[in-house]
């Protein structure tokens, strides 16, 4: 919960009916709870939701791991392997668990050298460390694992009786395994929806391969991770991938006509590599083979953690070896030292990705529907403008008549204003303004309140909230101290003589690094009194907010709280009387500059008329 130092919340924000509060207020909400009991709730909610990702990780959390284990298979052979490196991995995944929010892990297959009974007598204790951590996990079986000329229909092996469905049987991802035992299923929960993932055989049949696209089928809204031990492989020197012929036969047979696989990993080949291919539906499946045996102690277990962050569209991968990383520094042999991490660029990278576009053609996410003007109008609203109709007299949606009227400033053209569709996925209404605005010399359009109008006169000394959804143009305009919102009258109109005078009494727009920025001159000071917030991206929607409790105004952009707030009171606004200014800026009551960009939603909210608005969150 997000408090102001009166108990006050932001969460009337226009962008915060997303959580499904501030869309109509929550002192417009029957059964709106007390302040205490918000808090009460959110305690317990929090520890107990800290509990339970000590032990399974947070599954809402955008961010989340998992992690790849390649061949280990000379850890386990017949009497010359040593299992401590991959059973300190384990023992740092579950470590970091937590920390990390480890959801899943993969191994690759050839987990032992020989095939034999004996090796895996060796392997299945170790991973018996994750059973008993109740850590979520996959095997499947690489060419060293098995016969490698026979496929998934080549009957008992010591690795089915080992790693076969048996098991997994009580593993909470555990979606089962085909008739053979040799390939199985798992769905794991990160980020707020369900994963899949298929761990293959070494040489799936025509059975096995048909029996992974009926689990595909069967789970048509998943996004799906392919594990299996051979498709890609990369050349030394060229890290960009290519098909082994089996690669072709799985492609061809699983991938391609699947658009829910989005990645594949593999091992077996060295040295690591990736690349991306497009499938039947025209969208990138990222392939990346990763296996480390060539290296210093058979690998010493090496593990790859594939971290996903929803909130960044970006997967960002690392190898490390915990195993080297535990070892004292100081006994540390000169080999083990450069194998801690590997840190070139085909083993530490971040792969942008657009989840939700790419998951879009087997899970489009639903677009949050529009919603009704008077839904938006909370107590102590003043104005509600909605720049949805055509070009002309914008109507104050509150009710009072703070009506906006386009003005073009001279010598501009007449499509300076036009009407959008484009608008932010949170913004209420779905369109917006694109105003063509510059400077030097000052040109484009805007919008002005009526010298009259109610607003005009408002001084805000309980406090107000102004808030707006934007986009700066990306065309190479300059956006530097360009005006979103103004109050005409300057600070020396209203007996002002610090700072500089001739700037406006209020302006909410950017400085010259397009950085936000709110000044005002306050009723109570001779100064202006800024906040000041970061540059903005150019070309990109963002929710734009100014809350002031009284006393102190705070920034907001997409509803963060920004960083340069003054801490020094001051109350209210001062005015001339004179209209307001939406699109533009001014100085010395002289417009400068018209806005370059598409504006949507605005609204400006009195606390006064609403003292109790923000005591519910």
């Amino acid at each position: 919960m997000d408090v102001q130092s009166d108990g006050t919340s932001r969460r009337l924000l226009l962008q915060a009916g997303a959580a499904g509060i501030g869309a109509v207020g929550l002192g417009a909400l029957p059964g709106a709870v007390s302040p205490a009991s918000a808090v009460t709730d959110a305690t317990a909610s929090a520890s107990a939701t800290g509990a339970a990702a000590r032990r399974t990780g947070d599954a809402d959390n955008p961010r989340f791991t998992v992690a790849v284990v390649p061949d280990t298979q000379y850890l386990f052979d017949t009497d010359r392997g040593d299992p401590a490196p991959l059973r300190a991995s384990f023992e740092y995944l579950i470590e970091q668990r937590e920390a990390e929010n480890i959801v899943f892990t993969a191994h690759l297959g050839d987990v032992v050298e020989n095939a034999l009974g004996m090796e895996f007598a060796q392997a299945g204790p170790v991973f018996d460390i994750l059973d008993k951590a109740r850590m979520p996990y996959s095997v499947l079986a690489g060419n060293h694992d098995i016969d490698g000329s026979t496929d998934d229909q080549r009957g008992d092996t010591p690795y089915l009786r080992t790693f076969g469905p048996k098991r997994f049987r009580k593993s909470s991802t555990y979606g089962g395994s085909s008739p053979d035992g040799y390939n199985s299923f798992h769905v794991f929960r990160a980020a707020g929806r369900q994963w899949l993932l298929l761990a293959m055989d070494w040489r799936p049949s025509d059975a096995g391969f048909a029996w992974a696209r009926e689990v595909i089928a069967d789970h048509p809204r998943l996004p799906v991770i392919l594990t299996i031990h051979e498709i890609v492989y990369a050349d030394a020197g060229d890290p960009v991938a290519k098909f082994s012929d089996h690669g072709d036969r799985v492609w061809e047979q699983l991938v391609d006509g699947n658009d829910q696989i989005f990645l594949t990993l593999n091992g077996h080949y060295w040295p690591s590599g990736r690349v991306a291919r497009q499938n039947k539906a025209g969208h990138d499946v990222h392939l990346h083979i990763t296996n480390y045996q060539d290296r210093y102690y058979g690998g010493s277990a090496m593990i790859r953690l594939y971290h996903f962050d929803l909130a960044r569209n970006t997967i960002d991968v690392e190898t490390i070896s915990p195993w080297i990383m535990d070892q004292n520094p100081a006994r540390r042999s000169l080999l083990a030292e450069g194998e801690i991490e590997l840190t070139d660029e085909t083993n530490r990278f971040s792969v942008p990705f657009d989840f939700s576009a790419r998951f879009a053609g087997f899970d489009p996410q639903p677009v949050r529907p529009e919603r009704p003007a008077g839904q938006l109008v909370i107590p102590g609203t003043l104005a509600y403008w909605r720049l949805d109709g055509a070009v002309g007299k914008v109507i104050d949606r509150s009710g009072r008549g703070n009506d906006l009227t386009p003005v073009l400033l001279p010598g501009s053209a007449a499509d300076s204003l036009q009407v959008s569709s484009e608008h932010h996925p949170d913004q209420p209404a779905h369109a917006s303004w694109l105003f063509a605005g510059g400077k030097d010399p000052a040109r484009g359009g805007y919008l002005r309140t009526a010298d009259n109008a109610p607003l005009n006169r408002q001084t805000f000394r309980n406090g107000y909230t102004i808030e707006a959804f934007v986009k700066l143009a990306d065309d190479g305009a300059d956006h530097s101290w360009e005006g979103l919102l103004s109050r005409l009258g300057t600070g020396a109109d209203v007996g002002k003589t610090g700072s500089d005078p001739s700037e406006p009494v209020a302006k909410l727009g950017f400085s010259g690094g397009r950085q936000a920025q709110w000044a005002v001159y306050p009723l109570d000071k001779n100064d202006t009194f800024t906040n000041w917030g970061h540059e903005q991206v150019a070309g990109r929607w963002f929710h734009l907010a100014v809350v002031n409790d009284g006393r102190h105004s705070t920034l907001y952009v997409d509803s963060s709280e920004l960083l340069r707030n003054p801490s020094t009171r001051s109350n209210g606004l001062s005015t001339t009387g004179a209209a307001w200014l939406l699109g533009a800026g001014h100085y010395a009551n002289t417009i400068d500059q018209g806005f370059a960009g598409s504006i949507g939603d605005v609204r400006i909210v009195d606390h006064a008329l609403n003292p109790a608005q923000f005591l519910n969150a």
